[in-house]
């Protein structure tokens, strides 16, 4: 397996009393795209700037390109690529003179008119920051995370408010990255976007770890069902010959897969209870899966709620 370009091993940090990291371990490797998923406040901006090197940890360490980014954080800067959630531009600023100002801090920064064309910029490149539309805004903050020709690549929300199209330019440039061997850590409150572009995942609440795998098996095993809310998941388990839990209510998970026998049988288990029989499917979604482990605080929301959204850290 090849070395992590991005790790964080224990990683610890606090504001006061408040532990807003406790003890995350998570790791990128190049060419791999991980999502760190999470409710608001959750821990994930503190995670990724202190990865950044812009807050030193309270204990674990912080590992990017093999280096601390704390104490390497000049020779490591012009390796990586950040888009955070404020764009950092001068209102006043057109795309392509912000593009060319940002590329002039690096020794080799990727050609900008390629930049333009690839994030779809190339129409919008004289006007300024101020008047562009929130969507634009967000590609040419990513088409400034890229200008070094990135080795590890830090995106935090990068589809806000950004309209169908862009969110698959987007995409399309997330993948090209990890073809190219580009290390990709992406918070995102967009589980579609997880599910389009990443290999893995870390959800995170309260600062702690939850869950963490790959999309695959973060999504797989078992067959939800729905009925109604608060039946004897052990008589239903006895009636199917394998576990089941009730991940919320009226919505149920069986430990394996249900094979038609199985099937038929709980069919007429609940059919015996008077009860109806909804929504059978093999597995579970990414949003199922999150919502069980988090919560009612579970923040999966719509573009525009993201894209009206201000962080909350």
């Amino acid at each position: 397996m090849a070395q992590a370009a991005i790790e964080a091993r224990g990683l610890t940090v606090r504001y006061g009393d408040l532990v807003a990291a406790d003890g995350v371990d998570l790791a990128v490797a190049p060419g791999e795209v991980v999502a760190l998923l999470g409710p608001n406040g959750a821990g994930k901006t503190t995670c990724v700037e202190t990865l950044l090197g812009y807050r030193r940890p309270d204990a674990g360490t912080a590992r990017v390109l093999g280096v601390d980014p704390v104490s390497d954080h000049r020779r490591l800067v012009p390796r990586i690529g950040a888009m955070l959630q404020h764009g950092g531009v001068w209102p006043s600023l057109p795309a392509r003179e912000a593009l060319e100002l940002f590329a002039s801090y690096y020794e080799e920064a990727e050609d900008t008119g390629v930049l333009l064309s690839m994030l779809d910029l190339t129409a919008c490149a004289a006007t300024p920051w101020r008047r562009l539309s929130g969507g634009e805004q967000q590609r040419l903050s990513l088409a400034i995370a890229l200008l070094p020709r990135p080795e590890a690549l830090f995106l935090d929300e990068p589809t806000a408010g950004v309209d169908p199209i862009g969110r698959r330019v987007i995409r399309d440039v997330v993948r090209d990255a990890r073809a190219r061997g580009v290390a990709v850590l992406l918070c995102t409150h967009d589980l579609a976007d997880v599910e389009a572009v990443c290999d893995a995942a870390v959800i995170l609440d309260g600062g702690r770890v939850l869950a963490t795998g790959t999309v695959a098996s973060l999504t797989a095993g078992g067959t939800t069902f729905d009925t109604t809310p608060g039946l004897d998941v052990a008589a239903i388990a006895v009636a199917v010959g394998t576990g089941v839990t009730e991940d919320r209510a009226g919505t149920y998970r069986t430990a394996t897969v249900l094979d038609a026998t199985a099937t038929s049988a709980l069919a007429a288990h609940l059919a015996q209870l008077g009860v109806g029989l909804d929504g059978l499917r093999q597995g579970t979604s990414l949003e199922e899966r999150y919502v069980a482990l988090v919560g009612d605080r579970a923040s999966v929301e719509p573009a525009a709620a993201v894209a009206g959204r201000r962080r909350r850290r």
